[in-house]
């Protein structure tokens, strides 16, 4: 017992001999402002935006303001054994982030995991998600919804059928 209490007064003593963790040597500004995620951008106006399909990509639609670049896709996909539904927003996104999506509207809400990827030289939002997840019935409604992606603003989706008859007719395909 003695031999024990000698021990841990030997191991205290050890541990008060070490200095504590200090900010003293930091300097302002250290870390470089370039390392932090980039800086969020404003929400875009959507007033005229519309679903139309895609003139490039069979199985692809895409949501903005007609001339505009795109604000957001839909793609029919495959995750081997289902079809899937990708969907991209066109929001600048740092390398290798993660993030969630968020979709309200149409009496619904859906978190969807959202990660950075490389396409044309920018990078963008992805998800790539099972046609039949429950989650895209934020989708399928006609009503207006939002599209909130941490830094990429909120997108407002306006009023349509479109989104839910590409998602059934995705559903309904036997392959991809």
């Amino acid at each position: 017992m003695i031999r024990a209490a000698v021990m841990v007064t030997l191991l205290a003593s050890a541990a008060a001999c070490k200095p504590p963790p200090t900010d003293a040597g930091l300097v302002a500004g250290d870390v470089a402002a370039s390392q932090g995620p980039s800086e969020p951008i404003d929400s875009p106006d959507t007033e005229g935006a519309v679903w139309s399909d895609s003139p490039i990509t069979r199985g692809r639609i895409i949501y903005g303001i007609p001339g505009e670049p795109p604000l957001l896709a839909l793609g029919c996909g495959d995750m081997g054994d289902q079809p899937s539904i990708l969907i991209t927003r066109y929001a600048p996104a740092d390398k290798d982030a993660e993030g969630v999506a968020a979709f309200i509207g149409n009496g619904h809400v859906a978190r969807i995991p959202v990660a950075a990827i490389e396409i044309d030289g920018g990078s963008y939002w992805r998800a790539e998600i099972s046609a039949f997840s429950e989650e895209l019935e934020v989708l399928t409604g006609t009503r207006e919804l939002a599209v909130t992606i941490p830094g990429g603003g909120r997108l407002v989706l306006n009023p349509s059928h479109h989104t839910g008859e590409f998602i059934e007719d995705c559903r309904a395909s036997p392959s991809v």
